[in-house]
């Protein structure tokens, strides 16, 4: 209720950062890709375990989810997500989960027999209809020994070809030390996959809460100073439920003081409060969930108070810009903005009556100036801008830039639901297509869609380039708005590609591909006895590492990421190269 609060004051549709699952502000970091990639493998793998580790609240959820969005539709999935069971109580909750018929020959008296017979008819049955099974158990450090040695049995159901039951194990880290128990080797054996969810780096913190804050309806800059978002970091450890805490308390206080920036002090104030940790260090494990009542009650009292003196006009409304928070900031600060305004070298009317002064340096344009001489999204002037990274050309009479640019090794990929992490995923320049504004009331109609290439991407902060050359940062909480997913690029094909994009179409560029699965890791060239099924499964194993939906076909997206992993000289995004 108290995020409700704040969020209409910050320009806000919806609380950002509830710790609620919800699947809106879905953020997937590149490490969560890699645990993601882990588990997907594990369905191809032919049975076993696969183990998924890390901290409370580092997003283990949310790559189950994402897993389970992703798993086959001939795939059985059966999830429990209470794990203290005895051993009977487990066999019959599996069989619950998979829908299998279970009862004792002896009434009253069910035994582990009971159900490990009509699991097995299952799971064969299963297995000659073309489905596999697979068992998701979370929180499985509250698994006892006995239990997982039962679990261990459960792999021993196989056929000459597979095992029957793929077994996902998600926990804590003490997991990890459960496996690796003397007394559960066998198991350790049978872990076919294993990865350990680390929480976020600093820049992907920043990431995070611009993404939440950008879903959540924000369209100015991010109301964090930069070092209150180094603070959150230090304070979070980057563990993503602990930084969804601190980041809506804080919000609260700034909130509560009537500002619309959230600073270092504050963050500090908000750990406190919500950690019971001193502000210089990273709260304990499992510390977050308790509260000091005396600064919970004395923050409430705050918020409310802000309240009543923004309802009461006290404090202008949000306008989305940095400006009216620099203007509240010097009208609580009169002290400071006077003397600053008494010191000669800064002063306006100082510089007017200086004779040799230099002119104050034009300001910036703002973004909605920069979108208004840019042009409309298929001209062959924003194809240009993009062209000349890959120190190519399109002419201004070109019909189909696509098809120009193809004479010179370049293929196009378009796509209108690509996301952020895509973009960063593919790191290269890209042309997005940007609608600068929405129309009035009135029904005035859409303004066309503008193409502009985005040159640089640096933690929240986007480098964008115009078609004179002209260049304009922004935050990318500014950019969301106006964009859609609609974006254009290019890619060097090899030589070896045929017109139809089938990189297998030839003998040639089967060859080309087998080597630069190779220098990507992802298995022997072997080109002259590469079948056809060992190219599919190299190239799944290789999506899979990537982060990449697998379907061991090459596609743009997938020759694109090969071309980066064997070092394939392209320009970069992330670098700005």
């Amino acid at each position: 209720m108290l995020a409700a609060m704040y969020a209409p004051f910050f320009g806000l549709e919806h609380p950002p950062f509830s710790i609620a699952p919800d699947p809106r502000y879905l953020f997937m970091s590149e490490r969560h890709r890699e645990a993601l990639a882990h588990l997907l493998y594990g369905l191809d793998a032919g049975g076993g375990f696969v183990l998924l580790t890390g901290e409370i609240g580092t997003g283990k959820t949310t790559v189950c989810r994402c897993f389970l969005e992703q798993i086959p539709p001939q795939c059985n999935v059966a999830y429990i997500f209470n794990p203290k069971l005895t051993v009977p109580e487990l066999l019959r909750s599996i069989c619950d989960e998979f829908g299998v018929a279970h009862r004792p020959a002896i009434p009253g008296a069910e035994t582990v027999k009971d159900c490990l017979d009509p699991l097995n008819d299952f799971l064969l049955q299963q297995h000659a209809a073309g489905r596999n099974n697979v068992l998701i158990i979370d929180e499985a450090q509250n698994l006892a020994p006995d239990v997982l040695e039962q679990l261990r049995l459960l792999t021993n159901l196989e056929t000459s070809e597979r095992k029957l039951l793929q077994i996902i194990l998600i926990g804590q880290p003490e997991l990890r030390a459960m496996v690796a128990a003397p007394e559960l080797e066998q198991l350790a054996q049978r872990v076919i996959a294993r990865y350990h969810l680390d929480a976020l780096s600093a820049d992907e913190t920043r990431q995070y809460i611009a993404h939440r804050m950008a879903v959540a309806g924000l369209q100015g800059p991010l109301p964090f100073q930069q070092r209150a978002l180094a603070r959150v970091h230090a304070l979070t450890g980057g563990v993503p439920r602990r930084i969804n805490l601190l980041c809506d308390r804080a919000l609260l206080g700034a909130y509560g003081a009537g500002v619309r920036e959230v600073t270092d002090a504050m963050v500090r104030r908000a750990a406190r409060e919500v950690f019971d940790a001193p502000a210089t260090a990273r709260p304990r494990p499992g510390s977050a969930g308790r509260w000091l009542a005396a600064g919970t009650g004395g923050l409430v009292g705050a918020a409310a108070l802000g309240g009543l003196a923004w309802a009461l006009g006290w404090w202008p409304l949000a306008d989305g810009g940095a400006g009216s928070t620099q203007a509240q900031t010097q009208t609580q600060r009169p002290a400071i903005a006077a003397s600053a305004a008494a010191v000669p070298a800064s002063s306006p009317a100082s510089a007017a009556s200086a004779p040799d002064a230099p002119a104050p340096p034009a300001p910036p344009p703002t973004l909605a100036q920069f979108l208004a001489i840019q042009p409309v999204a298929q001209a062959p002037a924003a194809w240009q801008a993009l062209a000349r990274q890959w120190q190519a050309s399109v002419s201004d009479g070109a019909a189909d830039p696509c098809a120009a640019l193809a004479s010179e090794g370049l293929r196009c990929y378009r796509s209108r639901r690509a996301s952020l992490n895509l973009l960063r995923q593919l790191d290269r320049p890209v042309l997005l297509m940007l609608r600068p504004a929405e129309g009035d009331a009135q029904g005035e109609a859409l303004a066309p869609e503008v193409a502009v290439l985005l040159r640089r991407l640096d933690d929240g902060t986007a480098t964008l380039e115009g078609v004179q050359g002209q260049t304009l940062q922004v935050r990318v909480t500014e950019l969301a708005p106006l964009w859609r997913g609609e974006v254009a690029t290019l890619w060097k094909a090899p030589a070896e590609l045929a017109d139809s994009g089938d990189v297998t179409a030839t003998a040639a560029g089967a060859a080309w591909l087998d080597q630069q699965l190779a220098a990507a890791g992802a298995g022997a060239a072997a080109a002259r006895t590469a079948t056809p099924a060992a190219r599919r499964a190299r190239i799944h194993q290789f999506q899979l590492g990537q982060g990449l939906t697998p379907d061991g076909r090459a596609g743009p997206l997938t020759l694109m990421l090969l071309n980066r992993a064997a070092g394939v000289p392209e320009p970069r995004l992330l670098s700005g190269a």
